[in-house]
Parts: C-alpha cells; sequence; structure tokens
C-alpha cells in the first residue's frame, strides 16, 4: 500500500499562537511553563489535524519556538562557550539566537553577549542559526532529549508519529568553526558525534518509533566525493546500530544527483526526493535505489500555496508504482510545510471577495488533503476519489484560462526592452565624482538602511485604518507625523542621509505588492521568517505593472523636512519575487522582468521628484541562487539583468544604493559588481569579516557600508565594539568608499535601543574622521 505522509508541519500556528507565546515571554508577561503549555497544545492540534486529512506518516520532532537548527544544537550540548554559563532552559536558547543583554544588579554581574549567526535556509527566505563548533568540541544529550519527548507526547495522545532529525552531515556541514577554532575542518567532527546520534536512534527505538525522518538537505548540493563516502559510512553505521528502525532520509529544495550514489548500499530504508523543484530525476533516483529501498514522492509543492495539478501527479506516481511496487512508494510534500501557511479556514476575506482566486490555494492543511488523494488513488483506483479530482481538474483549468492573470501591454513592453536599458550611463568613477561634486558628504556617511521601529501606535493605527475605524486623511495624517518624527530624530542623532522611516509600510514587499496590479493579499497567509518574526508573503497571480507612483508622496515630504538628503526606499524586483509567493504558470524569469519595469518607473519619478539617492533593496539576491553551480549563470543573468533594469534610468549624479544580507558572497561576486550599483550596504556584523575578504580580493571599486551592528538582536553594543568592526573593515575598504550603518532594517526594534545604537554608530563616524 501506498503511504501518505507528511516531512514538517508549520509550526507558527494557525492564528500566529507560538509567536504571541514568545514575545509574551520576552516581554516577562509569561513563564516558561505558560509556554511549553502553548506548545503542547500547538503540537497536539498539528497532530490530530494531519490525522484528519488521512496522512498515514505524521511527523513530530518538527516543532521549535525559533528554529529547528538551534534546537538540534542544544539538544546536542553544541552551546558556544559565551553561553554556558546562562541557566539551561528557554531563555538561555533564546540567548544563543537573539543575544542578551542585562545591566548589572546587586546580585548579578552585566551580562552582554552577541547571538550567533542567522543564515539563511538554502534557498528560502527562512532563517536558521549557524551552529558554532569548537576544536575541542563535545556532543551529549541532556536529561531532556526534544525528539523523544515530542514523540511520547504525540505516542500519548493515540498518535504514532515518525521523528524527524537533522543528520549528522547537514548539521556539521551547514555550521561554523567557533572564532578560537580557526582552521577546524568541521567533517572532522562526524567520529565524536555518530555516537550521540546512535544513542537518540536507541531512545527512540526503545520508546516504540518504527521509522525516522533524517533530514540531509545537503543532499541537493554539490558535494566532493569525500563528503559522498562519509554519508555510505554513517549511515551504514547507524542502520546497523539500529536494526529496528527504519531511515528515511529526506532530501529537497533541489534534485539529489549523482549524490544518490550511496543510498543502494547504505543500509537506509526510503529516500525522499523533491519532484516538484527537479521531476526530471525521479528515474535516476529509482536506478540508484535497491529492490527493497522505499521512494518518498514529493509531487506536492510544500514552498507554495497554489493547489496541485493532481492528474500530473498522479501521473508521476503511476510511473514510479509500476517501477517499484506500491509497497514502495510514499506521497509526500516535497518539503516540510515550514513555508507555506497552515489553513485557509481562516481566509474569510480572500473567499468571499475573491472566489475565483481562493479556489485556485491550497495552503499546508489542504496541502495534506493533496497528498492523502494521491495516496488513495493508487490504492483503491482513480474511481476513488473521482469527485475529488474532477475538482481539482476544474480549478486548474479555470486558473489557466483566466482572463485575471495576462495584460497585453505589460507583454508588450517586456517584448520592448534594449540593451540600453541594462546600463547606467557612464562607469562608476565617472559617476563618483559627479556625486561626490554635486551631493558632497562628510567621510564615512552614516546612514541607516530604511526602516525605523514600527512602534504599537503604528500598528493600531494601521489596524483601524484598515478596519475602516479611520478614514483616509486621519490616517495620512497619523504617518506624516511619524514621519517627521523619524526624521527629528535623525537630526538630533546628526545621521548624514536620512531615511523616512517607512511607518506607512506593513512589510518590504507587501507594501509595493498593494500598489501594484498582479498581486493579491491573504489574510493568514503567515509563514515563519526567523525567530518569533513571521511574514505574510503576498501572492502573485497576474501581470504585473505599476498603476501609480508607490513612494513619491511619503519621500517628498520627508525631504522637506530636512536639508540633509533623504533616500528613496524600494525593495527591488529580486527580492520582490522571492518574498512573494509566485505564480507557477509563467517563468519566474518572465514574473521578475515584470517587477522590474514597475520599480524603474518608481525609480525615475523619485529623481523627477529631486531625490538623489534611491536605495533599491536586493536583500534575497543570493537568496534566490540555485544551489547547483551549474545552474547559477542562467539565474545570475535575469536576476541582475532586471535590477539593472530597474536602476538605469537615472542621471550619474543620482546615487544608487542597494542592500544585501545574510549572504555568501563569494558565490556572487561578479554578479554584485555587474549590478553597477553606487553604494551597497551589507550584513556583516555576525560574519567575523570574512564577507569582506572576497570585496578585497576581486578589487571592488564602489562604496561600501558593511553593517556594523546587529539589528535582528535587542542588544546594543558599545562604541567600542562598533569601532573595532569599523577598524577591521579598512583593512579591505578604502577610507573614502565605506559608510558606517548598520546590518539591516530597524522595523523590529524599540526607539530606546535604536537611539542608543545609532548614537553609538555616529560617535564611531566621528571617531574615524579624527582620526584622518
Amino acid at each position: 500500500m501506498v503511504q501518505a505522509t507528511n516531512l514538517g508541519f508549520p509550526r507558527i500556528g494557525a492564528q500566529r499562537e507560538t509567536k504571541k507565546i514568545v514575545e509574551a515571554f520576552w516581554a516577562g508577561k509569561a513563564t516558561e511553563q505558560a509556554i511549553d503549555e502553548a506548545a503542547i497544545k500547538l503540537r497536539a492540534e498539528n497532530w490530530k489535524l494531519q490525522k484528519a486529512q488521512g496522512l498515514s506518516q505524521i511527523p513530530s520532532g518538527d516543532f521549535s519556538f525559533y528554529d529547528h537548527v538551534l534546537d538540534h544544537s542544544v539538544m546536542f550540548n553544541v552551546i558556544p562557550q559565551r553561553f554556558r554559563h546562562l541557566a539551561d532552559g528557554h531563555e538561555r536558547n533564546f540567548a544563543i539566537g537573539r543575544g542578551i543583554q542585562k545591566p548589572a544588579t546587586e546580585t548579578q554581574e552585566k551580562v552582554d553577549i552577541e547571538a550567533q549567526e542567522m543564515k539563511k535556509w538554502f534557498d528560502t527566505n527562512y532563517h536558521y542559526i549557524v551552529p558554532e563548533f569548537e576544536t575541542n568540541q563535545t556532543f551529549h544529550l541532556g536529561a531532556h532529549v526534544k525528539t523523544v519527548a515530542e514523540f511520547n507526547e504525540a505516542k500519548a495522545l493515540g498518535i504514532h508519529t515518525r521523528p524527524v532529525v537533522l543528520g549528522p552531515l547537514s548539521f556539521l556541514l551547514l555550521g561554523k568553526a567557533a572564532k578560537n577554532s580557526a582552521g577546524l575542518e568541521l567533517i572532522s567532527l562526524l567520529p565524536k558525534v555518530l555516537p550521540v546520534y546512535e544513542e537518540l536512534f536507541s531512545k527512540l527505538a526503545q520508546a516504540g518509533a518504527d521509522w525516522v525522518q533524517v533530514d540531509e538537505p545537503i543532499l541537493a548540493l554539490d558535494l566532493a566525493d569525500s563528503v559522498i563516502a562519509h554519508f555510505k559510512e554513517t549511515y551504514s553505521r547507524l542502520t546497523a546500530g539500529a536494526s529496528s528502525l527504519k531511515f528515511l532520509i529526506a532530501t529537497y529544495f533541489g534534485r539529489i544527483g549523482d549524490n544518490v550514489s550511496f543510498i543502494k548500499n547504505s543500509g537506509v530504508a526510503g529516500l525522499h526526493v523533491d519532484l516538484v523543484r527537479a521531476p526530471e530525476q525521479l528515474e535516476h533516483v529509482i536506478a540508484n535505489l535497491s529492490s527493497t529501498q522505499i521512494i518518498s514522492l514529493g509531487l506536492v509543492d510544500g514552498r507554495n500555496i497554489w493547489k496541485s495539478n493532481l492528474a500530473n501527479a498522479l501521473k508521476i506516481a503511476q510511473t514510479a508504482v509500476a517501477a517499484v511496487g506500491s509497497d514502495r512508494v510514499f506521497i509526500a510534500p516535497s518539503c516540510s510545510l515550514l513555508h507555506t501557511p497552515v489553513t485557509l479556514r481562516f481566509e474569510k476575506r480572500l473567499a468571499s471577495k475573491n472566489a475565483e482566486l481562493f479556489d485556485w490555494l491550497a495552503y499546508s492543511e489542504e496541502k495534506c488533503k493533496e497528498v492523502h488523494t494521491l495516496a488513495h488513488a493508487l490504492n483503491h483506483g482513480v474511481e476513488s476519489v473521482q469527485a475529488e479530482l474532477a475538482d481539482n481538474a476544474r480549478s486548474i483549468e479555470a486558473r489557466r484560462t483566466s482572463s485575471h492573470t495576462t495584460n497585453s501591454a505589460v507583454r508588450q513592453r517586456l517584448e520592448a526592452i534594449v540593451p540600453d536599458q541594462l546600463r547606467r550611463r557612464n562607469v562608476f568613477p565617472e559617476r563618483q565624482t559627479k556625486q561626490h561634486k554635486a551631493n558632497p558628504l562628510p567621510e564615512f556617511p552614516t546612514t541607516t538602511i530604511g526602516s525605523f521601529p514600527q512602534t504599537k501606535e503604528i500598528r493600531l493605527a494601521r489596524a483601524k485604518f484598515t478596519k475602516g475605524e479611520i478614514d483616509v486623511a486621519a490616517y495620512n495624517d497619523f504617518i506624516k507625523k511619524e514621519i517627521a518624527y523619524c526624521v527629528e530624530e535623525q537630526e538630533k542623532l546628526n545621521i548624514d542621509v536620512f531615511v523616512h522611516g517607512e511607518a506607512e509600510r506593513n512589510d518590504m514587499v507587501a507594501y509595493f505588492g498593494e500598489r501594484l496590479e498582479g498581486y493579491i493579499f491573504s489574510e493568514n497567509g503567515w509563514i515563519a521568517s526567523y525567530g518569533s518574526r513571521c511574514v505574510r508573503p503576498p501572492i502573485i497571480f497576474g501581470d504585473v505593472h505599476r498603476v501609480n507612483p508607490m513612494t513619491i508622496t511619503e519621500t517628498v515630504y520627508a525631504q522637506s523636512l530636512t536639508t540633509k538628503p533623504m533616500k528613496g526606499m524600494l525593495t527591488g524586483p529580486v527580492t520582490c519575487l522571492q518574498w512573494s509567493f509566485v505564480r507557477d504558470d509563467i517563468p519566474r524569469s518572465v514574473v521578475c522582468t515584470q517587477l522590474a519595469l514597475a520599480i524603474r518607473d518608481e525609480v525615475v519619478d523619485l529623481e523627477k521628484a529631486g531625490i538623489v539617492h534611491i536605495q533599491v533593496d536586493e536583500p534575497a539576491i543570493r537568496e534566490g541562487l540555485p544551489l547547483r553551480a551549474v545552474d547559477f549563470d542562467f539565474y545570475l543573468q535575469w536576476a541582475v539583468d532586471a535590477f539593472l533594469l530597474s536602476t538605469t534610468g537615472v542621471n550619474d549624479e543620482t546615487v544608487i544604493h542597494t542592500h544585501m544580507c545574510y549572504s555568501d558572497f563569494q558565490d556572487i561576486f561578479q554578479a554584485i559588481r555587474r549590478m553597477d550599483a553606487d553604494v551597497l550596504t551589507i550584513e556583516n556584523s555576525k560574519s567575523d569579516m570574512r564577507i569582506l575578504g572576497a570585496f578585497s580580493t576581486h578589487g571592488y571599486q564602489a562604496e561600501i557600508g558593511p553593517g556594523v551592528f546587529d539589528i535582528h538582536s535587542p542588544r546594543v553594543p558599545s562604541t567600542q565594539e562598533m569601532k573595532e568592526r569599523a577598524d577591521a573593515m579598512l583593512k579591505y575598504i578604502p577610507r573614502q568608499n565605506l559608510w558606517i550603518n548598520p546590518d539591516c532594517g530597524l522595523k523590529t526594534r524599540g526607539w530606546k535601543e535604536v537611539r542608543e545604537s545609532l548614537t553609538n554608530m555616529v560617535a564611531v563616524a566621528e571617531a574615524l574622521r579624527a582620526s584622518a
């Protein structure tokens, strides 16, 4: 019998219950017991929901308050020395993820600890906490083993689950060496960590588990033969040591390729592959399985919100069943459903106001139902689910033929793009000379990345406006006051290049989506981004184009309040693409080019309005890079072309800024150079300066602002700490090209910590100028 399975379920709750209880704990309004009780309730709801949708293998151990990789590190005692004096528990775990800062008291010394580094989880907008390993690293399980505890928790409810564990190779190779362990080869820790995995699997077997899902997402990357050899040795050992367990190796986000070679003789019982991202790999994978191994077919898209084409998915599944037999096939989403919203049940407004588009959607609950439908059709014949298949086919055809998805004017404009629209009028050195003459700035100019704190008052006013409790005039007056306040604060701080603070923007992508045709919005389409932060990606369903200016009014008003230059703040086309749920009926490159034309119009209008600094943020351009090097060039060509198309319609005197965060820039350095921005600001504060080496090695000419403090942590770094970072930057960047700025936008922080941090940051710039 084919089994209906799942790899992971959203942890945030249908109403963002996890976010709310965690932030209450941070605010001192909830106890550890309270958040534990909330988690128990939510996990039970998730398991019961999946069971109700007909899944036969339901994951456990996939819940997290902050990050599943962080949880795994803590479970294996991979806790950096700087956190070890903190008491075991949630406060310490949160401190690892977000840092901690407490003043000294009569009974306690001052606490001031930087968070661990955070990076994007492969090519998603989810962020994980990077494990830090030391040369003398020890691994052991504590008294509370999360994976076992949650398996037993589900068991007590009468639900037999499949525990999910991050695999040893991915755990090590997605980590980094601690500062005190430079030169450590992470793979050398494998002999130390494997006995702890063996202990964990033994405990799971004793608890009654029969299957265990071991996630090895790095199998979708380019791996050396030596790493594949370690895979074979590792799983041969682990499976031999836990003979009563069946191991399912889970890969996702891309094709496994030749990395599959170790599977046949590894002792594992099965392999999960992503057939949404890489449907062409099925035959190759089947050919590399033994005669008894299971293949788990990732046929339902775990990263988008469209209904699956069940007819097409069923054909692929039938091919697999014909090749290996129904007893050796699982049906599953392509990856964990962490990356999709929980349920459509709360999308009341969308269902009533846009029933046509609502009919095209499937969130996590509905995706579980799709998995069950496919499995049931394979086990009992298509006639057993004829109604479900017919309803799905009707939805798919309705979307394909809808008049709302295409716009002939947009298509014609795409066809009319010419090469001159993809380059500035002159090269950077010439532009820089003109810019410095037309709009001189002090050495080491200071700026921020765009947003300032989104206070409770701002959120409340936005909510009232959305509900119709205040009119447009009242809301606009409120926003103007917030902009004026933000400008006044920057005047006090003596920042050099201002921003208007983005009080009117709920999200850096959603704001533009609301003003562009081709987008629509959900009420409860929330997904996890990092920590407690959830985002609600807008939905691109049709051809995208700009109808009216989107940012001119607020930017020009802000500029009228100061003699300092005001940056126009825009989100770039690649980031708008990456951070949306994107239509899957045309190439992503085409959607991105449509977005670029819309942003280009806004850039040109900002310049006409007298704005001389314009920032087009692309924090997601590295995120979108394919996982395999052979696919890099095609992506980078259209992605950089889209950025250029959006930014090159201005004069030489206009300064084009862009911002990138959490990126391994070495992989895309030539693409960054080709983007030809005048000023590049980057996340840097937690990267140990390793990022800047690439800019020095490759002779990057443009101006650059590596972040001097981490905005994702509530701690306030001292002037000395930031100054030490800036001094280190000068080893790589000429002083005439160095900007001083935070890592990222400040919307998630409070005004008190923002003022203190920016005061220290400006002091750094003043100290650098004084040292000339």
